[in-house]
């Protein structure tokens, strides 16, 4: 049953989920748009009964989409033998799964994890690597997103975010997108790290300019500064390779000296991941120095190993490039989308006329999730498994998702 074939229920039902929602959560995420009640594959449900195409995943979470067999089988058999047995205590799933993220890594020897329960645990890790270093500045890139706890908000670069924390931590700048002077200019004898997203998620999904990381890498081992990426977004073969720093385009043979990851690494539950690359990166962080109750929970790494084996062993890395680059191309015949960035299932709309909120509610009308990251850009991240059939007919119903959404802007205006 799809959206558009299906009436809404009556509005008062939905103002009473709404209403106890309210009533019992924290107002920091706005008013929620649907009731979800389950998904299968590439699509979920809402209370009503509607259908969605969901080409956000969770905002880049359900990689293997929703209920596959292979996470729901992983979590059972964990959740029936073992849960959860604090740091004091090590399970085999733990041991595994960091095994698995360093050898799709090819990190070298010496390169250790830290598992957390979130993307902004993970850089909050790795932002205390680098105060081991026994500087503190960090240099950032305008434009980047790196979490909402204290440590991860001021690599953040929106002001609004942290404005309202201020004051926050001390000794991070932020240097402007894509000035490959500027950022070697900021790279001095005082630098920790550079930190930045290999492709930049929240600000629209924005590849940096060709040679970027080449000049953060040079930057960094000239002042024996560290070089982080935060592959939270971009990590677990988002972009068509394992991890954004592999991509021949992104990466340019780059090696960082940490990565973090999240999202896509649980599929569906929580755990963060921070990469240490080399012994001599691994020693900065001593026992005792770091911790989390959750760390290496054998739950979530369960489900981290199913996801990293079920994208192995169903080729599911190279199909992302794949879909993605024919979803590239027919989206940029369209007269709608003036450009398309990304790579990979991680791509960026930016739509001729500048609507992006309202083509997004007009999506969600028509049985489509996607995401208005700024005023005239989507963002498409959906799951690995999705079809081509799927994500194209996303394609061929945007331009009548378009001309419905100009139609309601304008009957709105005429109204007002």
């Amino acid at each position: 049953m799809s959206c558009t074939a299906t009436a809404r229920s009556a509005e008062a039902a939905e103002t009473a989920w709404q209403a106890e929602y309210h009533d019992a959560l924290m107002p920091v995420f706005g008013t929620p748009q649907r009731l979800l009640v389950r998904g299968q594959g590439s699509h979920v449900w809402d209370a009503d009964g509607n259908r969605y195409l969901d080409l956000l995943s969770g905002i880049a979470v359900n990689a293997l989409g929703h209920a596959h067999p292979a996470i729901v089988e992983a979590v059972t058999e964990q959740i029936s033998t073992l849960g959860h047995i604090s740091n004091f205590f090590a399970s085999r799933p733990q041991i595994e799964a960091a095994s698995e993220v360093l050898a799709l890594a090819k990190a070298p020897e010496g390169s250790t994890v830290f598992f957390s329960n979130s993307g902004a645990e993970a850089n909050e890790a790795a932002l205390k690597i680098t105060r081991r270093t026994g500087r503190s500045k960090i240099v950032c890139v305008e434009g980047s997103f790196h979490g909402r706890t204290m440590g991860a908000l001021a690599l953040t670069s929106k002001a609004a975010y942290r404005a309202p924390f201020e004051p926050g931590v001390p000794g991070v700048v932020h240097v402007p997108f894509g000035d490959e002077a500027a950022l070697r200019a900021a790279v001095d004898s005082d630098t920790a790290a550079v930190f930045f997203e290999p492709v930049q998620g929240e600000s629209g999904v924005r590849r940096h300019p060709q040679g970027y990381l080449t000049a953060a890498r040079e930057a960094t081992s000239a002042v024996g500064a560290l070089l982080v990426l935060d592959e939270v977004q971009t990590g677990v073969g988002r972009t068509g390779a394992w991890f954004a720093f592999q991509h021949p385009e992104i990466g340019e043979g780059v090696s960082p000296d940490v990565i973090t990851l999240a999202k896509g690494l649980g599929g569906g539950m929580p755990i963060g991941a921070t990469v240490a690359f080399g012994a001599d990166v691994t020693k900065l962080l001593q026992a005792g120095q770091h911790g989390s109750t959750f760390s290496g929970n054998p739950l979530a790494t369960a489900a981290a190993l199913a996801v990293l084996r079920t994208l192995g062993q169903e080729g599911l890395v190279d199909r992302a490039a794949q879909l993605g680059a024919s979803a590239r191309d027919a989206l940029t015949g369209l007269d709608e989308v003036s450009e398309v960035t990304g790579a990979g299932l991680l791509l960026g709309l930016e739509l001729s006329d500048g609507q992006a909120k309202a083509v997004a509610a007009a999506a969600l009308e028509a049985g489509y999730i996607v995401n208005p990251v700024t005023e005239t850009r989507l963002r498409l991240a959906p799951p690995l498994i999705v079809t081509e059939d799927e994500l194209l007919g996303f394609v061929r119903a945007l331009p009548g998702i378009v001309a419905d959404a100009a139609a309601q802007t304008a009957s709105a205006e005429g109204a007002s």
